[in-house]
């Protein structure tokens, strides 16, 4: 994998995290130093760093900052504390599951060790974050690995939102599978949706693709369906932000319009995701919780109206994509089929 494909979106620096501020793409590589949890909290929120597998290892980071500097009394007492930061850093992004799971994991660990000294804890819970991230990294490696199989020769493929990464710890999810076949030396063409609103594919995707030299086109979102009809894609391969346990999975809005699109089509529609965002605590995606963004977002653009001043917008972040809709999964694990929920729960069971 050549060096301008492997981006680093979030690193650990001594005693801080970096990351590459995404909302300046594609125009500008800002990287921010973030020392405590409320830095840490505004750049999850405010997408500085997004793609769910990225939320989680910057909340694991910034669940760090938020109790480092702690006293060191009883652990009772530390303990109440590390709660109180945890639920805030949950508050960021809602519907990503690795934000949860991390933290989770996170408190799991301090738990553990309950009977050694605050300060022992303290480096535990970073070398536990550092260990998400470092796994992560593998994870999607593996995930690009897996997914090389399902990607015909002069594949035209089709991809929502980003998942590259700039998403994860490296080399991305649904991204991760196109660079693997690039690098085998699979003849492809990707075809970017923009991602509105806040253009995720335009801005992001598209870049990654360019650094890693990887022929594509910018397309509008309303473009896909119409590709797809007339047999200009050959398979959609996206993301996600919380896969349920019977396979219905959310990410970016505008992803079921076109997994539906898909299905009309008899195009194989592939969801690339690390076992960490199936929740098998969800028994389907009605209960997905979807979070609802600011309306500005849709009604200006770098802080210019595109709409009328005042104007009312609905602005829901995610919608839900029925698991019926769903070829395969592509995980470190291999490639999952249907039924999604047997195949799932003997996964979560071995």
């Amino acid at each position: 994998m050549s060096n301008n494909t492997v981006v680093q979106s979030i690193e650990w620096r001594e005693d801080h995290v970096r990351i590459l501020d995404q909302t300046y793409l594609p125009n500008r590589e800002v990287y921010s130093d973030i020392r405590d949890v409320g830095r840490m909290w505004e750049a999850i929120k405010k997408l500085r760093v997004r793609g769910a597998p990225a939320i989680g290892i910057a909340a694991a980071y910034g669940f760090y900052l938020g109790i480092k500097d702690l006293p060191e009394n009883a652990f009772e007492s530390f303990w109440v504390e590390v709660e109180r930061v945890a639920e805030y850093l949950e508050t960021a992004r809602p519907t990503a599951v690795n934000l949860n799971w991390a933290l989770e994991r996170l408190k799991t660990t301090i738990r553990a060790h309950k009977d050694k000294g605050i300060s022992e804890i303290k480096d535990i819970v970073l070398e536990t974050a550092q260990t998400i991230h470092a796994e992560d990294k593998r994870t999607c490696k593996k995930i690009g690995e897996n997914g090389v199989e399902l990607v015909p020769n002069d594949a035209q493929i089709l991809t929502h939102c980003n998942t590259g990464s700039l998403a994860t710890g490296q080399y991305g999810t649904a991204l991760s599978v196109i660079f693997h076949a690039q690098e085998e030396g699979t003849d492809l063409h990707v075809w970017v949706d923009e991602t509105r609103p806040l253009l995720q594919g335009a801005r992001l995707t598209s870049w990654e693709l360019m650094n890693a030299e990887i022929p594509m086109k910018l397309i509008t979102d309303s473009t896909a369906g119409s590709l797809i009809r007339r047999g200009k894609v050959d398979m959609v391969i996206v993301g996600a932000d919380r896969v349920a346990a019977n396979g219905d999975t959310a990410n970016k809005i505008g992803t079921y319009p076109l997994a539906v699109i898909a299905n009309e089509n008899d195009v194989p529609f592939y969801i690339a995701v690390p076992l960490s965002t199936i929740d098998m605590e969800l028994e389907n995606g009605e209960t997905i919780p979807i979070e609802e963004r600011d309306g500005d977002e849709i009604a200006s653009f770098n802080d210019s109206n595109v709409a009328p001043k005042k104007v009312e917008a609905y602005n829901p972040a995610f919608d839900i994509t029925p698991h019926k809709y769903i070829t395969a999964f592509v995980t470190e694990e291999g490639i999952i089929e249907p039924s999604f929920e047997e195949n799932f729960k003997k996964l979560f069971e071995d």
